[in-house]
């Protein structure tokens, strides 16, 4: 029997999950590594612990499943977004740490292109604006401040990399050098209209082109591993962002589709199809993944918007205000009380973001009366994560005037019935959660599978994809504007 196997490489931890015809996991593993903080705000990756750990966790699979690398028809990658990486191209040796992308060192200069007026050039092309978060200032500042570092990439010494990039050329022992349009999309390099490195953006952020990697369809021939790694030359069939592959594994395929990652923050993406939505509430515009027998397959455009805390609010209940043990008392305490009792929580630990972006704003608890009991903070601090999720998607129908029919939904806070109940009622649409929670790796494999063939279509994915759950509205309509409202006046507030 024949298997898919998707590596899932992460901020915290690499995870690799074998993959049955339907869509099954056979077996899994993960391994947690260290996080480096070498300065305040600064945020690092050993890149030997990130290649270290995907090959142990694939190892363990395989061992788990009783499967050799032979029974494998196709291997996937899915990975942490815009973290950096430089190596030396004969050697394979990391010039540095990678830098993650929650990385703040380049902050200021990213302050410095908005002063200069760079931001509408920098959206037009790629769909981003000038931040920190982005690959090509952390890319800029380890060619500025490594020793020789510039030297030897102008030389064409060194290869530039996301994490894909970096484990497919380990992987294959240098055989290939590649990425994938979700990816390249993030690095603040690469023009989504055009879909190519662009050389004004080269040009401002001065980074040599022979650095830069083929950019190909998510779902492609990249290569293959070099059998010294798993015993047998794996075909590598996909590569994609994270929040994208979540997006397809949510078979999100169609204009209008949006699925939440409620992980510590939340990611929301809108599928706009052939449209590069343009926002006017701070969203990002971005591509999502594709598949194809050719190399000139034209991805779908997306519109994504983040909450910066979403189950983060839950361990603050949990770690900092100590008032419940564990993140599954939140559903138990909040469904204790009819309703808020008026009272609203903001989690604005570190400012809000779409459709405010106030990065000034801080966390606030309004309509606290003698009568509230923890049960009604533990409510609202529930009920301030979906209004967060509320807004954003708001200002996605919005922006791309469609209105969505449902909410596809993942991440741990996503096992929160009491959650996602109130989530369908204040959005007013369906709210689903899927058998396999595991959606990001899933994306991987289903995109790996069907340009292998071990899928035959999409028709074939859908047979596969079953929700756990469904969360209808059942809030009426008098009391759901009554609760924005509520929300509304506490955001103003906390705005103040």
């Amino acid at each position: 029997m024949k298997y898919v196997l998707s590596l899932d490489q992460g901020t915290t931890s690499s995870r690799a999950i074998i993959f049955d015809k339907g869509g099954n996991i056979i077996s899994s593993a993960q391994r947690e590594f260290k996080q480096l903080y070498p300065a305040a705000g600064w945020v690092e990756h050993s890149p030997a612990d990130i290649y270290g750990t995907v090959v142990s966790v694939a190892a363990e699979a395989l061992a788990r499943a009783s499967v050799s690398a032979e029974d494998i028809c196709a291997l996937g990658i899915t990975n942490q977004r815009e973290t950096t990486l430089v190596w030396d191209k004969r050697t394979g040796e990391p010039v540095c740490n990678a830098i993650v992308w929650q990385c703040r060192r380049t902050a200021e200069y990213c302050e410095k292109l908005k002063a200069e007026g760079l931001s509408e050039l920098i959206y037009e092309k790629t769909g981003l604006i000038p931040d920190a978060y982005f690959s090509a200032t952390k890319l800029k500042w380890i060619l500025d401040n490594i020793p020789s570092a510039r030297i030897r990439a102008e030389r064409g010494e060194l290869l530039f990399g996301t994490v894909d990039t970096f484990l497919m050329w380990k992987l294959s022992k240098g055989g290939i050098f590649a990425t994938d349009y979700t990816n390249a999309a993030r690095t603040m390099l690469f023009n989504i209209h055009t879909l190519e490195w662009d050389d004004e953006l080269l040009k401002l952020f001065t980074v040599p082109r022979q650095m830069l990697p083929e950019v190909k369809p998510s779902g492609s021939d990249f290569g293959c591993t070099d059998k010294s790694v798993f015993g047998f030359g794996i075909p590598v069939c996909s590569a994609v962002g994270d929040q994208q592959a979540a997006l397809f594994g949510q078979l999100c395929l169609n204009e209008g589709d949006v699925k939440n990652t409620y992980g510590t923050g939340c990611f929301l993406l809108m599928n706009t199809g052939g449209r590069a939505v343009k926002s006017n509430s701070g969203l990002i515009t971005t591509l999502g993944a594709t598949i194809s027998a050719h190399e000139n397959a034209k991805p779908p455009y997306v519109l994504e918007g983040s909450v910066f805390a979403g189950g983060a609010a839950v361990q603050w209940l949990r770690d900092g205000l100590k008032i419940i043990s564990s993140a599954d008392e939140s559903q138990t305490l909040a469904a204790q009380v009819k309703d808020n009792g008026g009272v609203y929580f903001v989690p604005a630990f570190t400012g809000l973001g779409a459709p405010y972006w106030n990065s000034e704003a801080r966390g606030t608890v309004t309509g606290l009366t003698r009568g509230t009991t923890r049960a009604h903070i533990v409510r609202a601090v529930l009920e301030g994560i979906a209004y967060q999720v509320y807004d954003v998607v708001e200002a996605m129908q919005k922006d791309a005037q469609v209105k969505i029919c449902r909410l596809a939904v993942d991440g741990g806070a996503s096992r929160n019935d009491f959650l996602l109940q109130f989530q369908a009622d204040i959005l007013n649409c369906p709210t689903e959660r899927p058998k396999v929670f595991e959606t990001t790796a899933l994306g991987a494999a289903y995109l790996a599978g069907l340009y292998s063939g071990f899928w035959k279509s999409v028709d074939e994915l859908k047979n596969n994809l079953s929700a756990n759950a469904v969360f209808s509205p059942a809030m009426s309509e008098d009391k759901r504007k009554q609760n924005l409202e509520g929300w509304r006046k506490a955001v103003n507030r906390t705005l103040l």
